[in-house]
């Protein structure tokens, strides 16, 4: 059986891509030997490594000295946020409320380590707006975390206005340390990240059609790790370089990242965005139907959220028991961020102060490059007659 047909949880994990898979795995066996090994076969690794960094980083529009290889997007979430365990004077951090576990529970550590931890609150539609992130901030605050797209509602952060707000704190006082999480944005929607005011980024490779456990950490600023080993990634990220992830991470970027010469990504953005739209209309007509939040489908808000990401709830149907009833259909979607799975918390939705009603019913929809209108309508269909029947 075929389970990527009807599969509506990308921002969970894509499918894989084989040809991907196939070509880094091939390119790893032929360069086998460790890359930091100094006889020939670890040269030959060492330069293949490099090469591999120097392409990501012209995709990306970076500097190759800036692209560091991780275990994935939650490693990538780590290195920068417990640097500032290095720091000989404590201050306050400040990420925002929508944060992945990743980084929400990792600032929490921090804090027992000494620092303040700050929330920055998002609006009722799930934006954090400018002026929340610099009324929250204090004098002490050194580090500042917040997501580039949201992985339950879809929500699209204003990181460009919020770097200039922070950069703009250089005249009066200590500039923060600015990290943006990439994880569900890169290679769906475009991105700057040599964009001044943003120091560090993460991108993970699984959300592309990558294998799981390898991602990249862009790092603009300098840090000094608190992790310490072999010293491997310029001292950053020290362990056995994983070869095969690297070359699968550039394959994804090279294929789905939104550069400048991909027309082929740029051109299925524009498509989903029109596929996503016709969905949202068709949930709306299903009673006790819900978008989560009511006004991104209206027209000066839609454009801020990702079209990848949908939320909503049928009012008195639990979302998991949706999600139950539409996976013995054939259909397979989440209740939420996948690392947050059984836990039956909302810190998203609280944060956003929607009803307890919406909360409990709240289900997500996403979608990948292999996703299509057809099937999409069919889910649509699938939600209306499951909501029919309970």
């Amino acid at each position: 059986m075929d389970n990527t047909k009807h599969y509506f949880d990308w921002a969970a994990t894509a499918p894989i891509d084989r040809d991907i898979q196939s070509e880094a795995f091939n390119f790893s066996i032929e360069h086998w030997a460790n890359p930091s090994s100094l006889h020939r076969p670890g040269e030959d690794a060492r330069r293949a490594l490099e090469e591999t960094r120097e392409n990501i980083a012209q995709y990306l529009g970076i500097k190759p000295k800036e692209v560091f290889f991780t275990s994935g997007g939650t490693e990538s979430n780590h290195i920068p946020l417990l640097s500032m365990l290095n720091r000989p004077q404590k201050g306050s951090i400040a990420i925002s409320a929508i944060e992945h576990p990743s980084v929400r529970e990792m600032a929490k550590e921090v804090e027992h380590c000494g620092f303040k931890l700050l929330l920055i609150e998002p609006d009722k539609n799930g934006i954090v707006q400018v002026e929340s992130v610099l009324k929250t901030i204090q004098k002490d605050t050194v580090y500042v975390s917040i997501m580039a797209v949201n992985n339950e509602t879809g929500a699209i952060q204003p990181i460009k206005q919020i770097a200039d707000a922070l950069d703009n704190l250089k005249t009066t006082s200590r500039k923060p340390f600015f990290h943006v999480d990439c994880v569900q944005a890169a290679g769906k929607i475009p991105l700057e990240l040599s964009y001044k005011g943003i120091d560090a980024a993460s991108i993970s490779a699984h959300k592309l059609g990558g294998p799981r456990g390898c991602g990249l950490l862009y790092l603009k600023k300098e840090i000094t790790p608190f992790l310490k080993g072999g010293g491997q990634e310029m001292g950053v990220r020290s362990g056995t370089e994983n070869l095969f992830g690297a070359k699968a991470l550039e394959l994804c970027i090279k294929k789905y990242y939104l550069y400048e010469d991909n027309k082929i990504a740029q051109d299925r953005l524009k498509t989903q965005t029109e596929y996503t739209d016709i969905f949202i209309k068709k949930l709306k007509e299903i009673k006790n139907f819900r978008l989560i939040p009511q006004k991104r489908s209206e027209d000066n808000y839609s454009a801020l959220y990702s079209p990848w990401i949908v939320q909503g709830a049928i009012i008195g149907t639990p979302g998991q028991v949706m999600q139950r009833a539409l996976s013995e259909k054939g259909f397979y979607i989440s209740t939420g961020s996948a690392c947050s799975s059984g836990r039956h918390a909302h810190p998203v939705l609280d944060s956003m102060h929607i009803a307890p009603e919406e909360k409990e019913s709240a289900v997500r929809f996403s979608f990948g490059h292999e996703s299509t209108l057809e099937e999409m309508l069919l889910l649509s269909n699938a939600i209306k007659e499951v909501s029919e029947s309970l």
